[in-house]
This record gives C-alpha cells, sequence and structure tokens, in this order.
C-alpha cells in the first residue's frame, strides 16, 4: 500500500489527531453521507442499465397520487408597447461657433 507500514500509518493517524483533532467527528459524518450518495448514485446507474439492458423485464414504476388533468391552452392578452412608435427629435447641438474678435473685460 504505497510503501507505507504500520509504523508510517501510526505517526500519520497521530499527526491528523493533532492537527484536526476536534473537527474528526464531523469530517468522519460528512465523509460517511458522501459515501453513502456515492453508493445510491451508483445503484440508480447500474439499475438504469439494467432496465435498459432487458426494457420487457419490468414494468415502469407507476406515479404516486392522482394524476393531474390536461388543460386546454389559454390565451394571453397582448401587452402593451414598451416602446412608442414615433421616435423622440433629435436634440439639438450646442453653439460652437467661433468668432474673430474675442470677448471684451
Amino acid at each position: 500500500m504505497f510503501g507505507l507500514g504500520w509504523p508510517e500509518l501510526l505517526i500519520l493517524g497521530i499527526i491528523a489527531v493533532l492537527l484536526f483533532g476536534r473537527k474528526l467527528p464531523d469530517m468522519a459524518k460528512y465523509l460517511g453521507k458522501s459515501v453513502i450518495e456515492f453508493k445510491k448514485g451508483m445503484h440508480g446507474l447500474e439499475t438504469g442499465f439494467d432496465d435498459a439492458a432487458n426494457p420487457g423485464a419490468a414494468p415502469p414504476a407507476a406515479t404516486s397520487g392522482p394524476a393531474e388533468a390536461i388543460r386546454p391552452p389559454q390565451r394571453v392578452a397582448p401587452a402593451a408597447p414598451k416602446f412608442d412608435d414615433v421616435p423622440s427629435p433629435a436634440p439639438t447641438p450646442p453653439n460652437t461657433q467661433i468668432s474673430a474678435n474675442p470677448p471684451q473685460p
């Protein structure tokens, strides 16, 4: 196992306890939940592949509860336009004429 013997694993365990002592129970709980979710996902994939390989073997699972009735499509009233069709007049540019005579004080 990666060339690690019991003495090396013991030293690594002691270092882990020293570094993560208070957080180890939370980390173990999180790791356990992650492993369980991973196994559930893998089981779901396996059953999905099995169902695809044998399509006539098992009937599809029935949904629980009453089925919702299909409603006919409904008409939606048109909304008012967001913008006017007539564009606003363009603004006049500022006066940029240069006079030959500078202003007198």
